[in-house]
């Protein structure tokens, strides 16, 4: 390794994104039979905990682009996992909400997404496990207030 270069090997912002692209294969393994990507179980989810919210918070929440987001929630819809209203009942925003078609999909899904988690964690105490939940908040904090290196 060169003196400017990053070591991989010793790079915790590397082994991050290996580790959330091994936790995505993993998610993407047990919601395939379900019919399902990662993306649309986080949408429902996201539904789930908090009905109501528009094209853009859902996007925000499942971190993908609006417009994506648009043709997975018109899927959706036509499927009828989700409603949206015809117009939007404030400005622009058409809230999306679960149907019962949708309740029972999450439900499946938050079994298989459960089972993932649990397997991903078996090696950890729980106090290790505690332990990195605050040290991963910890990183995302610092992140987005500009806190790096302060």
């Amino acid at each position: 390794m060169n003196q400017d270069g990053v070591n991989l090997e010793r790079s915790l912002g590397y082994l991050l994104k290996e580790a959330s692209s091994v936790l995505r294969a993993a998610m993407e393994e047990v919601l395939r039979p379900l019919g399902m990507s990662v993306t649309h179980y986080s949408c429902l989810e996201l539904l789930a905990q908090r009905p109501g919210l528009s094209n853009s918070e859902l996007a925000r929440g499942a971190f993908v682009t609006r417009q994506s987001m648009n043709v997975l929630l018109q899927a959706l819809e036509r499927e009828g996992y989700v409603t949206r209203p015809a117009e939007a009942p404030v400005g622009k925003v058409l809230p999306t909400r679960l149907t019962p078609r949708g309740r029972r999909s999450l439900e499946k899904a938050t079994v298989a997404v459960r089972s993932v988690e649990v397997r991903m964690l078996a090696g950890m105490t729980e106090t290790e496990q505690s332990g990195a939940f605050r040290i991963l908040q910890s990183m995302i904090r610092s992140l987005r207030d500009g806190n790096a290196g302060a």
